[in-house]
């Protein structure tokens, strides 16, 4: 990806996390609910000259930030999109944190997929798909545990961060949507992605010799 481009994908998110953090529903549920927002963004632009992303993964990543960001400003059971999407298809629930869920499997695998073939010796294969998948899950249950933990710590406080919205069964969803996630992303974009590597890979180093 272009210096422009990336730059233009961090001028929208940063935009859109100002925005959001303007009277959000719930300040401590924006707050952890950008924070990954916070921890990313530093740690892609710290690492860009060294280790430039793919344009594919790296509008994913900006994608997902704005997923998050969203999310963080209304609360993900409090989304309007959401409701439209609920009275639409006439869903019990509001379906934005399914969405949310969702991209964490998604997203992630474009990631996980990324570092691993630049950083390892894998090639694309079954073993390759497997192992991201993995990766996915992993990442999904260390998520559920930072919500099992956010909410010991706060309680009632946080209900909205949990965003159940009153189903027993809300983190098995969470965690099997980041798995339905984790596959489509690879089925539907590891040949797209495998492209771009290959031209990734055939281009200088910003600022090498």
């Amino acid at each position: 990806m272009s210096r422009l481009g990336a730059s233009v994908l961090l001028a929208a998110v940063l935009a859109a996390l100002v925005l959001s953090g303007i009277e959000p529903r719930d300040r401590t549920t924006w707050l952890l609910e950008v924070a990954p927002v916070f921890l990313g963004a530093p740690l892609v632009l710290a690492t860009w000259r060294r280790f430039p992303l793919t344009p594919l993964l790296a509008s994913l990543l900006a994608l997902h930030a704005l997923v998050l960001i969203v999310g963080g400003h209304w609360t993900y059971a409090e989304v309007p999109l959401g409701f439209r999407v609920r009275d639409a298809l006439g869903l019990e629930r509001n379906p934005y944190d399914r969405l949310g869920h969702f991209a964490q499997g998604f997203v992630p695998a474009i990631l996980a997929r990324e570092v691993l073939l630049r950083t390892s010796p894998l090639r694309p294969g079954k073993w390759l798909f497997v192992l991201v998948v993995s990766v996915c899950l992993a990442f999904s249950a260390v998520y559920e545990l930072l919500e099992w933990w956010t909410a010991l710590a706060a309680g009632e406080a946080a209900e909205a961060f949990l965003g159940t919205q009153g189903d027993v069964w809300d983190t098995q969803w969470d965690m099997f949507l980041a798995l339905v996630g984790a596959c489509a992303a690879q089925l539907g974009l590891s040949r797209a992605h495998d492209r771009q590597l290959a031209r990734l890979q055939r281009a200088p180093i910003p600022g090498g010799d």
